[in-house]
This record gives structure tokens, sequence and C-alpha cells, in this order.
């Protein structure tokens, strides 16, 4: 196997310093035979716990662990954008602490990053310890998003991926608010390849990123911030709406002209009040969804704030 130069490993945390030693034991003996020449970052949301002095301890004894702490809690997206700005590695693999994303496969895809590929996907085949409402949320949102997205995005991938430099310098030129990873790599393109594994469960503690509606905002991300098929589905239903009120209005015309009585009845209104209520709250709402994402792009705020950086050259 050729040599990389330099190897990164980005790693968002945030309350993991049960995982942290585990996850270093495991991940070590793994990248040496790789490479000497590697890189750990720690990119940390301000934690309650000792996860920040559990890193710093491991990089008394190792310099190639780094740290970057934030000045207040970004989220995981803007925590591997950080770490992907501040990363140096002619290839760059993002994971997460808990062992889900195994450091077994890292040799299998550096293996596939020097057969030519720029993104390696590992694949969940199994996601053992999920509840059964995150995995259905799961597959019904890969489902709609590469229906109605303008990019596509291989189902049951999440943020653990390897990918070349030239992939990291463009996704770090993008400058979009959400940090929707997998679909900014996805616009960004370039050659890849999937990875198939079967995803094993946490070793220790619980998960602090990605809950359920964690993972059902990532989701909106993927269908707001890469298509406009949600408002070409308002102004469709708006269309059908209109094109049943004149058929209605047809039917009560006809009626009126054969001297018919119309029952209509109050249980009738109610229905026709509250579903024209309810679509109108839908389209205002996927709206509002769309305006809120140009509001935040707008602001061009800061997608992080680094308040302390260790292990990184000025």
């Amino acid at each position: 196997m050729n040599r990389v130069m330099l190897l990164s490993i980005i790693v968002p945390v945030y309350k993991e310093e049960k995982n942290v030693p585990e996850f270093l034991r495991r991940l070590q003996p793994i990248l040496t035979p790789i490479t000497a020449n590697y890189e750990i970052i720690f990119s940390l949301d301000p934690s309650p716990d000792r996860t920040e002095e559990v890193i710093l301890a491991h990089r008394a004894g190792d310099e190639r662990i780094k740290l970057l702490k934030f000045s207040r809690r970004f989220g995981q997206p803007m925590a591997t954008l950080a770490g992907l700005q501040y990363s140096r590695g002619d290839a760059v693999i993002v994971m997460d602490v808990d062992m889900q994303d195994p450091p077994e496969l890292i040799a299998l895809m550096v293996a596939r990053w020097h057969e030519g590929f720029d993104i390696v996907l590992p694949q969940r085949r199994q996601r053992t310890g999920e509840p059964w409402i995150k995995r259905l949320v799961s597959a019904v949102g890969y489902k709609v998003i590469n229906k109605i997205a303008d990019v596509s995005i291989p189902p049951n991938t999440g943020d653990f991926r390897l990918m070349s430099r030239r992939v990291v310098d463009e996704l770090v030129r993008l400058k979009e608010a959400h940090g929707f990873l997998r679909g900014m790599v996805a616009v960004v393109g370039f050659r890849q390849v999937l990875l198939p594994f079967d995803r094993p469960p946490r070793h220790a503690g619980e998960t602090n990123y990605n809950r359920f509606f964690g993972s059902l905002r990532i989701g909106f991300n993927g269908i707001f911030c890469f298509s406009t098929y949600a408002l070409q589905l308002s102004t469709i239903l708006g269309f059908i709406i209109a094109g049943g009120s004149l058929l209605l209005t047809a039917i009560y015309l006809f009626y009126k002209l054969m001297g018919w009585t119309i029952l209509w009845g109050n249980p009738t209104l109610v229905i026709l009040v509250s579903f024209l209520g309810g679509i109108q709250l839908i389209s205002v709402g996927i709206l509002g969804e769309y305006i809120g994402r140009i509001y935040e792009e707008v602001r061009s705020r800061p997608r992080f704030i680094v308040e302390r950086s260790e292990g990184f050259k000025p």
C-alpha cells in the first residue's frame, strides 16, 4: 500500500469523555501501519463534562492529537466544517467518536482512495441500536431527498467518509450556512465509491448529536437547501384547490338552475374550511423554511468561532 503524505481524522465531539479514550485506543494502532504522518482533530462544542480535559491529556502524550474548541455550541455540522477547514491532510476522514463509525474501516477507505476515488462513502447495511422511528425518518428522508433534490445522496450514508484534498478544498470554498455535509459533497462532485458495512451500537453513553429532531432538521436542510420542489408543490396544490372550487361552483349553478335543493350542511363547511386552512398554513410554512434559510445566508454570520486551538501552526 502506498503511504499518504498526511492523513487527517476529523472528530466532532460533545459530552464524550467516556468515548474518547476507547476511540483513541482503537484508532491509533490502525493508523500507524497506514502512515505515521497523521493528525486527529477533535472539534469540540463546549461540554459540561471533562471531554476537553481528556483530549488534552491524550494530546500531552501525542502531539498528532489536536483540539478545536468553539466559543459556544455551534452543532455537529459546523464542528465538522471547522475541522475540515483546519485540516491539512492529503486525505481527510470525518467520523464519530462513539465507535458507530468503526475505525477498522479506515484501512479499506484509504485503499480505495489510492485506487483513484476522491470520496469513499461507508454505507450502513444495518443500524444497530437506533430507535425504529429514527430509522424510519432516515429511510423516508433519503427517498424524498433523492426524488426531488438537485443532487443525488446515496441512502444510509452519514458524515462518515473519506475525501481527497481537492474535495475538501472545494467544500471549504462553499459559503452555505446550513452545513449539510452530505449535500455539499454531492454538489462538489468528483469520483466516489460506496463501502458497505454493518453499523455497531455506541460504545458508551447516549448520542448528543442527531437525535430525532436533529435528524429531522438535517432532512429538512436536504429538502429545502437543494431543491425548490416544495415551492412547486405548494403552487400545484393551489391550482388543484382552485380547480376544485371552480368545479364546486359549476355544480352549485347546475343545482340552482335545476331548482334542486343543495344540502351542504355544517359538517361540510367545517371540513372545507379546515382543509383550506391547513393547505394555507402548509404553504406559509414552506415559504417560511425557504425565507429562514435565505435570511441565514444573507446575514453571513461566521459558521463557527474558535475559542481555543491546540496543535495548529499560525
